[in-house]
Parts: C-alpha cells; structure tokens; sequence
C-alpha cells in the first residue's frame, strides 16, 4: 500500500486496478499515511491557506427528481422557496463584509431564474464587487446558456456527475436525465473557459468499488479545476429514505486520493462531512482539503434548502458561522483568507 501511496505521490498517476486495490486494503495506517501525502502536497501549494466560498442557496424550487435529493419535483413536504435579485445581493454585501470573495449561486433547476434574471445577478454581484468571484451551480443548461452566464461575468461553474458508470447514473436518476447529457454540459463548459468542477457523493445507493474507481479515472482525465465529493446522507422524503449514509473515512481517503492526482485542485471539505462528523471539515483539510463553503443564506430559508438530513448550520448567522470556522481552522494550524482562490494551473 505504501509503494502504491509513493508512487502516486511521485508520478501523479495511478491505474484503476491500483487504485481498487488501495480502495479494498485499505487500513489506518495506510490511510494516515495517504493523509500526509495529501497534506504535504496541498501545503506546498497553498500553505496553511483555507479559500472561503459564501454559498448563497437561492432557490429550492427544481424541475428535476433525482431520487437521493430532498428537493426533488416530487417531494410534496418540501417548503419551496426563491430568493429575489435583491436578497441575493444582500447576502453578498454580508458575504463581502465577513471576508468572503467568493459568491456560490446554488440553486435547483429552476425555469423561473431565465436566462436574463441569472445574467442580470451576476452583472450585478461583479459590478458591486469587481474583485470577487461568482460560481454557479444551477444544473444543466444549453451550451448557449453557459455563454451567456460566461459572458455576464460568471468565473466557475460546479455540476456534480455524480456517478461515471451509466448503469449506475440510470439506478440514480429518472429515465429522462442521462449520464451523457451530464458529460457533455461538464466538457462545454470546460470549453467555454469556466473554471469548471465535478464529484460525486460517496456511498450513494447502488455505489460498488468499481463504481468510485470510474469516477477517479474520469477526475484524473477530464482535469476539472474544483472537486466536489462528500458522503451521501439520506433525506427522509426521498426513495433512498432507508439507505446508510455513506463512510467518512471512505470519504477522506478519496479527498487525498484526488489531491494527489491534481495538485492544484480546488478542493472543499463539505458540509456533509461536518454533518457526520463534528469534526469533519477539520479532517477533510487534513486530508488534503483547501476548500470550506459557510452559508450565506437568510437564516429562514436554510432549512429549506434541505438536500439531505440534519444538515449542519441552518440556525447560525453568517457572522457566527464564520467566526467558528476561522478558529476551527487555527486550532489545526490553518487559516481563512479573504482571497478569491482561484484555480492556478501553474501554483
């Protein structure tokens, strides 16, 4: 296991019988030691730096029912809810006062938010705040779409593939959404110029070993410049209400795996790990994470935007949110910038 951790340390590499095979022997020692490789290369990189991104979840509303999400179509319980232009840059005046440089623009597909409102906010957040970046993670669109998102402004883009094996992307999902058409959003945009992320979550139903080896095969081909991975958690009102959630270490060990294959990824240790584990987001930065999202929607609208169970932080303030994550991160020697953290190919 050791030979295999030093290897892809060194070559930035690995095969898919490898990495299965460091997937299946994995131990706790194995793992400590992949977490300070992991940890060695990110810190060489960005050195005690942790980049803050201020997630504003803006609308719940969603066209689509994917059968693990809490805010899919069908879920009659959910309390549905849409944050107008006004409450969106109000959050960001906050967001930008408590340091953040970073905006996200979380949302479902929702065919409210047209063309012409999601162009009209990002100008608008850009214009306010010219030296802070603006992510969108809104779901599928046309390639038209995406160049006008580009062209009103927007840095980075973020849709999870969620799975690379078809058979399992069809065990996920409803007959009309298709693993191609996910592959093909995530390559335009890549080609449009946005700073482009995937992932997955970790321990979704149905998920076999050769299920995640796929998935790092397409992270290390497709060389997306965010990563977004996080253990699956069930909600209550979905199909997959009964299913375990997915396995933190399994989950930490994935991180560091990816930080070895893309040094300069941008990496968030999620909230789902800190949902888990009160002191997941710790570990995730010490497994190679450089990456925290706090949040920066109105306080009566965060447990709304439920995608799963038990979500943490949905009664803080933005202010006391920060403030915790900031000593949080001293106390395991690292520090919270005011920086946009961009991708940097050559860091």
């Amino acid at each position: 296991m050791r030979e295999l951790t030093d290897k892809l340390y060194e070559t930035r590499n690995i095969e898919k019988s490898e990495f299965l095979y460091m997937l299946e022997n994995r131990t706790e020692e194995s793992d400590k030691y992949l977490f300070e490789k992991a940890r060695k290369v990110s810190t060489s990189i960005f050195g005690n730096k942790v980049y803050i991104r201020g997630l504003i979840e803006f609308t719940n509303y969603c066209r689509n029912n994917c059968y693990y999400c809490g805010i899919r179509c069908d879920n009659m319980n959910a309390q549905r809810y849409r944050l107008e232009h006004d409450d969106i840059l109000n959050c960001c005046d906050l967001g930008y006062k408590l340091g953040f440089r970073t905006f996200v623009l979380q949302g479902g597909e929702d065919l409210y938010y047209d063309d012409e409102k999601i162009c009209n906010i990002v100008r608008d957040i850009k214009k306010r705040y010219n030296d802070c970046a603006v992510t969108l993670s809104i779901g599928e669109k046309s390639f038209e779409t995406y160049l006008k998102y580009y062209q009103a402004g927007a840095d980075r883009y973020l849709l999870r593939h969620e799975t690379a094996e078809k058979s399992h992307y069809s065990l996920l999902h409803p007959k009309q959404m298709s693993l191609e058409s996910r592959m093909e959003c995530l390559y335009n945009l890549k080609k449009i110029g946005f700073q482009t992320g995937c992932g997955f979550m970790v321990g979704s139903p149905y998920q076999t070993n050769e299920s995640i080896a796929e998935d790092i095969m397409f992270i290390k081909d497709f060389k997306p410049h965010m990563v977004g991975i996080g253990p699956f958690i069930s909600h209550k009102d979905t199909p997959f209400n009964n299913f375990e959630n997915g396995n933190i270490n399994v989950t930490l060990f994935l991180l560091s795996v990816i930080r070895l294959l893309l040094p300069n990824v941008l990496l968030p240790a999620t909230t789902a790990l800190g949902t888990l584990d009160s002191n997941g987001r710790e570990k995730g930065v010490l497994a190679g994470a450089n990456v925290l999202m706090p949040n920066l929607s109105p306080v009566n609208v965060r447990k709304k935007y439920s995608l799963y169970d038990n979500k943490i932080c949905t009664g803080e303030e933005a202010a006391e949110c920060n403030i915790c994550l900031r000593k949080r991160m001293k106390n395991i020697g690292y520090e919270i910038v005011e920086e946009r953290g961009d991708y940097n190919e050559k860091a």
